[in-house]
């Protein structure tokens, strides 16, 4: 297994050493599911805000639930495995849960970064407590027009027609 994939007591214990060496960890979280470039734009702006990136990934059972019927395309630990292989991402954790709230509260981020589909005040609430809480800062990154695995989708079953 790539060493950046680890568990969330693992995440927990890097995120406090990072946190102790004086180390500014920026967190995002999503289903990553068909990567594009879009993907790779975004994280690494989230990247470019502090000295470490750490992704949560939804796990397959969550993902389903969020995406619906036939999602994901990819596995979990295939997904986080394609994470673990970009340059900008330094740590994944894949996370069951509907709610990024257990990611986040072990990663305890200086910068909690989320797509250009969330504002500030659409964040989950429990989300949005964990991170006033921690103090962490709040940022939102524009998508990049025309990329989005919905789009990829329906070009695909267009093209099969």
């Amino acid at each position: 297994m790539n060493r950046k994939i680890m568990d969330m007591d693992e995440l927990a214990k890097r995120a406090k050493q990072l946190r102790a060496s004086g180390k500014k960890l920026v967190a995002t979280n999503g289903c990553f599911d068909l990567f594009h470039v879009g993907h790779v734009r975004y994280l690494q702006a989230a990247r470019a805000l502090g000295d470490l990136l750490a992704v949560g990934l939804n796990g397959d059972r969550s993902v389903g639930e969020l995406k619906g019927i036939g999602r994901p395309i990819n596995t979990e630990r295939d997904r986080a495995e394609v994470l673990a292989a970009l340059e900008c991402v330094d740590l994944v954790t894949i996370f069951p849960e509907m709610r990024a709230t257990q990611f986040i509260s072990a990663s305890m981020p200086a910068v909690y970064v989320k797509g250009g589909d969330y504002t500030s005040e659409t964040l989950d609430a429990d989300e949005s407590a964990i991170l006033g809480k921690i103090g962490a800062e709040i940022r939102i990154i524009p998508f990049e027009k025309g990329y989005s695995t919905s789009l990829l989708l329906e070009k695909l079953r267009k093209a099969g027609r």
